[in-house]
């Protein structure tokens, strides 16, 4: 079964057979809801409410040319199977209807018609102190749940591991930076020749690989924030695994920066979640600095409204958050 972008009887068929759609539930509309990266996605429209369903792919939807595993999607069942036993972070997530492993497709509730907060690095979108602490105490409220059992998700480990920690330092890599901006190509290069830099971020890769002891969302940037209404939603976690805290914090921190947040807004959100839950400040700097150099010398670009200058003294300053 593989899902379409068209609603046909045969879609109507599979989705009447696993009891999404119930007899009388009539659909009225069919489209893929938003522009998913990983996922094919579509919202089921119907005089009874709408629904999500989402499929995994032996590929990336976004990039068809890149292998992905296509058990991911099993391991999102399986976070969100969790989550939603936790009395706060079951209000971040949607509400599952049901899941086929065969076909490697879930149904779930519709969130409404959210905005994501991409918008915060061309400005075009703002994020509240309030939004910030709800999500920190998001990560702190999962970071503190029982890791065990949950999938290894090695496969998604690796996929990743080789876009964050490896691709990007490779000189002869494929991918021409000067598409995403003329002059990136040659501003990356001492970067990639950087003998020490790419031994920390190598070491560092192994122990991104290796087992840790926190339940991670995996992928916590501005694209997996959900604004609905008033609410703050959470979603697409197919990176999640057991690692280390500083990873998903790491993250979130590196893309205020990337976004040029209040440097008082990014102390908050440190402030915020060392109150709870002291990180490794080493080993925090170390995820931060990485995610910026992935996401401005590697093939996960962001819509950015930055300068050659701007992105120099952003790699610099990665440089130094690995190097120490």
């Amino acid at each position: 079964m593989i899902l379409r972008e068209e609603f046909d009887a045969y879609t109507e068929d599979y989705l009447r057979g696993m009891d999404w759609l119930y007899p009388n539930m009539e659909v009225y509309d069919y489209k893929k809801a938003g522009e998913g990266n990983m996922n094919f996605v579509v919202r089921v429209c119907t005089n009874r409410g709408n629904f999500i369903v989402k499929q995994s792919r032996p590929y990336v939807e976004k990039y068809p040319q890149i292998p992905a595993p296509i058990d991911r999607i099993a391991v999102e069942y399986a976070f969100y199977q969790k989550i939603n036993q936790h009395p706060m972070l079951t209000g971040f997530s949607p509400k599952i209807k049901g899941f086929d492993p065969m076909f490697h497709i879930m149904a779930m509730e519709d969130l409404g018609y959210g905005s994501d907060f991409l918008g915060l690095y061309s400005g075009t979108v703002t994020i509240s102190e309030a939004e910030i602490r709800l999500l920190v105490q998001y990560l702190i409220a999962l970071h503190h749940l029982e890791a065990m059992p949950f999938p290894d998700n090695s496969a998604m480990k690796k996929l990743n591991h080789e876009h964050i920690f490896h691709f990007p330092y490779l000189e002869e890599n494929g991918f021409n930076l000067d598409t995403i901006q003329p002059g990136l190509q040659s501003l990356a290069i001492p970067f990639k020749q950087d003998t020490e830099l790419k031994k920390q971020i190598e070491k560092l890769g192994a122990r991104y690989l290796a087992e840790g002891t926190t339940l991670l969302h995996g992928d916590f940037y501005t694209g997996s924030w959900l604004k609905v209404d008033q609410d703050i939603k959470v979603i697409d976690p197919e990176f999640a695994f057991v690692g280390d805290a500083e990873f998903d914090l790491g993250v979130m921190l590196a893309h205020f920066k990337l976004a040029g947040l209040d440097p008082n807004l990014v102390e908050l959100t440190l402030s915020v979640y060392s109150d709870v839950r002291v990180p490794d400040q080493r080993l925090l700097d170390q995820y931060i600095g990485v995610e910026i150099l992935r996401r401005l010398i590697g093939i996960a670009q962001l819509p950015l409204n930055l300068t050659l200058d701007q992105k120099l003294v952003l790699l610099t300053e990665a440089r130094a958050l690995i190097l120490g």
